[in-house]
C-alpha cells in the first residue's frame, strides 16, 4: 500500500489524511463542485473532482472514484463513513479492479448490511438477540401474526435500515397497518428495500456499542464499549466511553459477545457491534440483559473517544490490517484509561424544532488548546453548509481523567465554540452535557425527551451573569483607543469613587440599571437584587475572567452588534446594552406555509378547500437527509397549495396558505 484513494469528505477525510500522512502514505482526495475549497481537498496529496454537488452524481458513484484511483494510480480505497463504506458491491468493485479496500470482507459485510441476516447469524453464534420476527415471509397476514405473538408496543425496522430510517413504534393492533405501510414506504425511498422485521420494544433502552478489530490472522479484540444513548430521532447526540455505570462483568460480558460476533462472521478490519440494553430487566446476578441489535462494518463517527480512552490509532490499525499485517495489540494489551465525551456539533435550530440551517460560515472558531480537548472537523471559516450533506461542522471531544472531569472539559470546549452565519445546536449541547441528570448516568434512549423543557434557552438572566455582562462591556471599553479628555476620564467623579452607568436590556423586560463604582481596583456592581464586588478582564479572544465575590469564574462573552452573549457553565445567555428594536408589522406567519430550508417535497396531504385543524400534517419536506414534517399553525381552510411532490424549493417559498378561523 502506497497511495490511497479517501472515496468520501469533510472531517472523516481529513481524519484519514492525517494518519496516512504520518505513516508515509500517499492520499487522494475527491470531491464535488461544491467541495471544491474544502480542507480536505487542500490537505490530501492530489485532488480528483468527481462530479456536481449531489451524491447521487459524485460521491455515490463507483466508476467515478475507480476512474479518479485509477487516474492517479491510488492502490488503496478507504471509504470513511457513509456513502459507500458500507455497500459490499463498492468493495467487491474496489477488490475487483485489483484495489486494496480498507475495510471488512464482502461476505461479512453482506451478512451484517441486512438487520435480519445478521440477526439470525448472530442467533446461530449464541449472541442474545431482541425477540422478534426476522422472517423473509413479508405478507401482511405474516406480519400481523408475529406482531400478535410479540405482543405491544413493538418495533418495526427496515432491514436495511439505519438512522431511524423505516423505523415505527406500533403501540396497539389497530395502528400496525398503517405503521407498516409507512415504514416499508420510507425504507424503500431510503435503501430500495422494503423489507421489515419486528421485534420487542424495549421500554427504556441504553444503546452501548463495542469497538472490535480482526486481522487476517485470526486475532479478533474490542476495545471496549461507548455509550450512544442520548439520542434525538435515532440520531445520536452525545457518545463516551467506557459507557457509564456498567459492572466489570457487563463490560467483559458485552466484550466477548461482540468479539464472538466479529469471529462468528470472518470479520477483518474496524467494526462496532451494537446492543440493546434493556434497564428493566436483569439478570441472576443484577446486571440488565442485553441484545444485538446490529453491526457497522466500518469505522463510526464517535470512534476518537475510544481513541482517546485507549491511546490507540484506529485509523492506522485499519491500514494495517489492511496491508495483511497482525493487530497491534492483542486483548491483554488493551486497558481503559479515563473517560471521554463527544458531541456532533451541528449547523441546526433547537428553537425551530432542529431544523437544519444553510449558509456561509463566516466566522468559525473552535477550541485549540485547552486541557483534554479535540476537535475534529471538515470545513474552515468561509466554507458553506449546503443542502447536500450532513451539516455537520465539527465533532467536539474532551478527554479527563474520569467522567465529570471529561463531562467538564466538554462543557467548557463547547463554550469556546463560535459560528457565525449559520445556527447551531452548541448551547442546546453545551446544557445537555450539564445536565444534572446526565452527570448522574441517569440515561437511557428517551433521555432528551424526558427533559426537553430544561434543555430549552431560558429566558432568565441570573443577576451574576448580568454582573459579568456588565464588567465584560466596561473591560472591553477600557481597551478601546481614547481620543478625547473625556474619553480619557471615563467614570471619572470629583472626590468620589469613578462611577460607570450601564442599562441592560433582558427580553421585554425594562432595562435594569446598573453602576459599577471603582473601590480598590475592583468594582462594586449595584442595580442587582444584591450589590456585589467583582473585576474582569479578557484574557485571550472571547475568554473572559472575573472573581465575583471572591469567586473566580470562567466564562465566553461575545459581541453581537449591541448584544453581549455571555456563555458560562454550559448555558447562554444574551444581554442588550440598547433597547431592542420592535418587531416588524406583518412579517409572515400567520396562515402562510413557507419552506423553512431548501429542499424537496416529499409529499403534500392537503388540497384546496380542505379543513385541517392546529397541528395537522400538511406537507413533508426533505434536506440534509432527514425529512421535515410542516404542520398547521391552527384552524383553517386551505386556500391554495403552491407545490407538488418532487418539487425542488428554496428556503422561504410560499407552499401553502390557509385562512385560519377568526377566534373571535
Amino acid at each position: 500500500m502506497r497511495k490511497v484513494l479517501i472515496a468520501n469528505r469533510g472531517e472523516i477525510a481529513r481524519r484519514i489524511i492525517r494518519t496516512a500522512h504520518r505513516m508515509g502514505l500517499e492520499t487522494v482526495a475527491v470531491y464535488s463542485e461544491v467541495d471544491a475549497g474544502a480542507p480536505h481537498v487542500r490537505e490530501a496529496t492530489q485532488a480528483v473532482l468527481i462530479g456536481p454537488a449531489a451524491a447521487s452524481e459524485s460521491y455515490l458513484r463507483t466508476d467515478k472514484l475507480l476512474d479518479a484511483a485509477r487516474r492517479t494510480g491510488a492502490d488503496a480505497v478507504h471509504p470513511g463513513y457513509g456513502f459507500l463504506s458500507e455497500n459490499a458491491d463498492f468493495a467487491d468493485a474496489v477488490r475487483e479492479a485489483g484495489l486494496t479496500f480498507v475495510g471488512p470482507p464482502t461476505q461479512a459485510m453482506r451478512i451484517m448490511g441486512l438487520k435480519d441476516s445478521a440477526k439470525k447469524a448472530m442467533k446461530a453464534a449464541g449472541v442474545p438477540i431482541t425477540p422478534g420476527y426476522q422472517g423473509e415471509d413479508q405478507s401482511l397476514i405474516r406480519l400481523e401474526r408475529a406482531a400478535q405473538a410479540i405482543g405491544y408496543p413493538l418495533l418495526i425496522k427496515a432491514v436495511a435500515g439505519g438512522g431511524g430510517k423505516g423505523m415505527r413504534r406500533v403501540d396497539s393492533e389497530k395502528e400496525f397497518g398503517d405503521a407498516l405501510i409507512a415504514a416499508k414506504r420510507e425504507a424503500d425511498r431510503s435503501f430500495g428495500n422494503d423489507g421489515v422485521l419486528i421485534e420487542k420494544l424495549i421500554a427504556r433502552p441504553r444503546h452501548v456499542e463495542v469497538q472490535v478489530f480482526a486481522d487476517s490472522h485470526g486475532n479478533v479484540v474490542h476495545l471496549f464499549e461507548r455509550d450512544c444513548s442520548l439520542q434525538r430521532r435515532h440520531q445520536k447526540v452525545i457518545e463516551e466511553a467506557p459507557a457509564p455505570g456498567l459492572s466489570d462483568r457487563l463490560r467483559h460480558t458485552l466484550g466477548i459477545a461482540a468479539a464472538t460476533a466479529a469471529h462468528a462472521i470472518g470479520y477483518e478490519g474496524a467494526g462496532t457491534v451494537e446492543f440493546i440494553v434493556d434497564t428493566d430487566a436483569s439478570d441472576k446476578e443484577g446486571d440488565p440483559l442485553f441484545y444485538f441489535m446490529e453491526m457497522n462494518t466500518r469505522l463510526q463517527v464517535e470512534h476518537p473517544v475510544t481513541e482517546l480512552i485507549t491511546g490507540f490509532d484506529l485509523v492506522e490499525w485499519q491500514f494495517r490490517v489492511a496491508r495483511g499485517e497482525r493487530l497491534p495489540a492483542l486483548q491483554d494489551d488493551i486497558r481503559i484509561n479515563g473517560h471521554a465525551v463527544e458531541a456532533r456539533l451541528y449547523a441546526e435550530d433547537p428553537e425551530s424544532g432542529f431544523l437544519p440551517s444553510t449558509g456561509t460560515l463566516s466566522r468559525l472558531e473552535l477550541p485549540q488548546g485547552l486541557p483534554g480537548a479535540r476537535v475534529d472537523s471538515g470545513v474552515e471559516p468561509g466554507n458553506a453548509i449546503t443542502i447536500h450533506y450532513d451539516p455537520m461542522i465539527a465533532k467536539v471531544i474532551a478527554h479527563g481523567a474520569d467522567r465529570n472531569v471529561a463531562i467538564d472539559r466538554l462543557v467548557a470546549a463547547l463554550d469556546a465554540c463560535v459560528v457565525e452565519g449559520v445556527k447551531t445546536n452548541r448551547a442546546f449541547l453545551a446544557q445537555l452535557a450539564d445536565h444534572a441528570a446526565f452527570r448522574d448516568g441517569a440515561i437511557d434512549t428517551g433521555f432528551i425527551a424526558r427533559h426537553a423543557d430544561d434543555l430549552r434557552p431560558t429566558a432568565d438572566v441570573p443577576d451574576r451573569v448580568l454582573a459579568l455582562a456588565a464588567l465584560a462591556v466596561v473591560a472591553e471599553t477600557d481597551a478601546q483607543p481614547r481620543h478625547t479628555m473625556f474619553e480619557q476620564l471615563g467614570g471619572w467623579r470629583l472626590n468620589l469613587p469613578a462611577r460607570r452607568h450601564l442599562d441592560l436590556f433582558v427580553g421585554d423586560e425594562a432595562p435594569r440599571k446598573v453602576t459599577l463604582e471603582a473601590i480598590d481596583g475592583a468594582y462594586r456592581i449595584g442595580g442587582l437584587a444584591e450589590a456585589v464586588s467583582g473585576s474582569g478582564r479578557f484574557v485571550g479572544g472571547a475568554t473572559f475572567e472575573a472573581d465575583v465575590d471572591g469567586e473566580l469564574v470562567h466564562a465566553v462573552v461575545l459581541r453581537h452588534g449591541s448584544d453581549v452573549e455571555v456563555r458560562v457553565g454550559g448555558r447562554a445567555f444574551r444581554i442588550g446594552t440598547q433597547p431592542p428594536k420592535a418587531a416588524a408589522v406583518g412579517a409572515g406567519g400567520g396562515g402562510k406555509v413557507v419552506a423553512p430550508m431548501p429542499g424537496r417535497v416529499l409529499g403534500v396531504f392537503v388540497k384546496p378547500g380542505q379543513k385541517v385543524e392546529a397541528g395537522d400534517r400538511l406537507l413533508v419536506l426533505e434536506a440534509m437527509k432527514m425529512e421535515h414534517r410542516l404542520t398547521a399553525s391552527g384552524a383553517g381552510t386551505v386556500a391554495s397549495v403552491q407545490a407538488a411532490e418532487g418539487d425542488q424549493v428554496a428556503e422561504g417559498t410560499l407552499l401553502i396558505e390557509i385562512e385560519l378561523e377568526d377566534k373571535n
